[in-house]
């Protein structure tokens, strides 16, 4: 991944945090634009010679995911339609199997006692990684500090999208992004043959220059882009919290990354005292409020 230095106008300056020279991109549009509510994903040019590439889009009862891959030729339509399904599967399985809203998912029988995570592998993963985000985060990211008990939502559309990626790795894709909202993973490259361009906008002002990104691994995920106020609680006082317009952190891992986002918007600017000790994420931006 390249990030080169140049801080937009409207970021929060924080260290680590180096930002693209825009005058390199003039000749080449991003590939992806996060921001906002959404994702979008840009239609422009050709597929590099020899290569089969493919979209598609899947909606859940948590989150709508776009999966982008590529792969060469002689990897066979087959085989990139076989990894697709497997990916796709994968997303609605952690809608299914661990979605809070649903009554018959494995969050919710948990809440209710029915059953112990150590009968559940991926159960007992999901609420290690939560245990550890509330621990790296200072208690900022706190899957249980909310009514009902248990509920990993902060990170889960982030951690489905993971899981889908390595369905892709195991069935032998190596270029693809993932995204989910204003979030996403990639790997490789995209279908034109370089890294993947992705513009980061700011979340309310369309009209200022975005962060664009070279990526060929990693994640990027947001957290304040949903257009609801208060929809992240502070898990110290229970009560809703707005004092960021929106946080995104990037680094090697989406789920990580959300978790991460949660905190640094659920705590506003205190919270980067915390987040500056880990070096393998760094915040995008942390824009205040006006």
């Amino acid at each position: 991944m390249r990030i080169e230095h140049r801080r937009a106008h409207w970021a929060d300056e924080q260290p680590r945090t180096r930002w693209v020279d825009q005058s390199a991109f003039l000749p080449a549009r991003p590939d992806l634009h996060l921001g906002a509510t959404n994702h979008r994903v840009e239609r422009y040019g050709a597929s590099a010679s020899g290569r089969i590439s493919v979209r598609h889009t899947v909606a859940t009862s948590t989150a709508d995911y776009t999966v982008l891959l590529n792969a060469p030729e002689w990897f066979g339509h087959r085989a990139v339609s076989e990894a697709l399904r497997d990916a796709v599967a994968e997303l609605r399985a952690v809608d299914l199997t661990y979605g809070p809203n649903r009554p018959d998912s494995l969050v919710s029988r948990l809440r209710r006692d029915e059953i112990s995570p150590d009968s559940y592998p991926p159960l007992a993963d999901l609420i290690d990684l939560c245990a550890a985000m509330r621990a790296a985060t200072d208690g900022w990211f706190d899957a249980w500090a909310v009514p009902g008990g248990f509920d990993p939502g902060g990170l889960l559309g982030g951690w489905a999208v993971e899981r889908a990626a390595a369905r892709l790795r195991a069935a032998g894709i190596h270029d693809y992004a993932v995204l989910s909202g204003a979030d996403l993973t990639v790997r490789g490259h995209a279908a034109h043959g370089g890294p993947w361009r992705v513009a980061v906008h700011h979340p309310t002002d369309t009209r200022r220059t975005p962060v664009v990104l070279e990526m060929t691994t990693g994640a990027v995920g947001t957290s304040g882009v949903t257009g609801r106020r208060g929809h992240v609680i502070d898990p110290h006082t229970g009560e809703p919290t707005d004092r960021l317009v929106a946080a995104t952190v990037l680094g090697p891992n989406l789920a990580v990354a959300d978790a991460y986002a949660t905190a640094l918007y659920a705590a506003g600017p205190a919270g980067l005292a915390w987040f500056r000790h880990d070096a393998d994420y760094r915040p995008l931006f942390a824009h205040h409020r006006r």
